[in-house]
């Protein structure tokens, strides 16, 4: 890997992780309008459109083999992203976001044969209930929400893989994204039918989508090219920070230190979790595992 493609690399990623977070952020503008379900309704129409134009899935030869785990993983997308964003509009950007990333977090200690996985729970289980500790203000159903992001996050991530070993390319997480925006068609019309959105709230829930789902989806193919796996594994831990640093910036949402310590220890042992060689996959390998 010479220095040009590394730095490309690393450009490219940092581009996806703020575009991603950005992108969260500028949806959440439109929550007051839209809501969470409208909001995440425009992003998966969005992301149908541009896997579905990467991926040119060939349904008709799809067989139940292959149909069985892209249900699954359509399911698991649209309530991924449904949670998430009902959790950020409950709890802010970078908590919702942090906890969330616990779901790879899980998978990567669960794949994980070494000693130091189990350092890594320990001082991840430590951050989460500094992060979650009883306060006056502590919105237990924003954190239920952003766990169970984080659950659906970790079958998402293990249902692609079974995906990807059934089917070429991008082909199933384009059909995937493409049933999850048909199950948000019925929801997400009528949303947008009873609220009368303004210009502005639409802009902002499409801008969540191209800014979430398509510039990630191209930085992150473009990175993989030029920097290994397990690099990009490591390199995605850092999106937590990213969105609770955009989450003040844009949406004006604090943290007090304790917080960012726990975001911190929990970053740091994504990025240990990610840290394997370069002969072994990485937890976080394609674009695919997060439009």
């Amino acid at each position: 890997m010479t220095q040009e493609r590394r730095g490309a690399g690393i450009t490219l990623m940092v581009g996806s992780g703020l575009s991603n977070q950005i992108g969260a952020s500028v949806g959440a503008l439109a929550f007051p309008v839209l809501g969470p379900v409208g909001v995440v309704a425009v992003r998966q129409w969005v992301a149908a459109v541009v896997l579905l134009g990467a991926g040119r899935p060939r349904l008709r030869g799809f067989g139940a083999a292959q149909w069985r785990p892209v249900l699954g993983l359509a399911v698991a997308y649209a309530a991924m992203n449904l949670t998430l964003y009902a959790a950020i509009d409950r709890i802010g950007l970078g908590l919702a976001v942090t906890l969330e990333f616990l779901g790879p977090l899980a998978v990567a200690l669960a794949t994980s044969r070494h000693r130091r996985g189990v350092l890594c729970a320990l001082a991840a289980s430590a951050a989460v209930v500094v992060l979650v500790r009883p306060r006056p203000s502590t919105d237990y159903a924003g954190i239920a929400l952003g766990l169970t992001a984080a659950v659906c996050w970790a079958c998402y991530i293990l249902l692609n893989r079974t995906v990807g070993r059934r089917l070429p390319g991008l082909e199933g997480s384009a059909a995937a994204a493409a049933v999850s925006g048909a199950l948000y068609l019925p929801v997400g019309v009528v949303v947008l039918w009873r609220s009368e959105p303004s210009a502005v709230a639409v802009l902002c829930a499409l801008g969540a989508g191209v800014l979430s789902s398509a510039v990630p989806l191209l930085a992150d193919l473009l990175a993989l090219r030029r920097v290994p796996a397990h690099f990009f594994g490591i390199f995605m831990s850092v999106n937590p920070v990213f969105a609770a640093l955009i989450g003040l910036v844009v949406l004006g949402q604090h943290l007090d230190p304790w917080s960012w310590a726990a975001i911190a220890v929990i970053v740091g042992a994504n990025a240990v979790a990610a840290g394997r060689g370069p002969g072994r996959r990485a937890p976080f390998r394609a674009a695919a595992d997060r439009p």
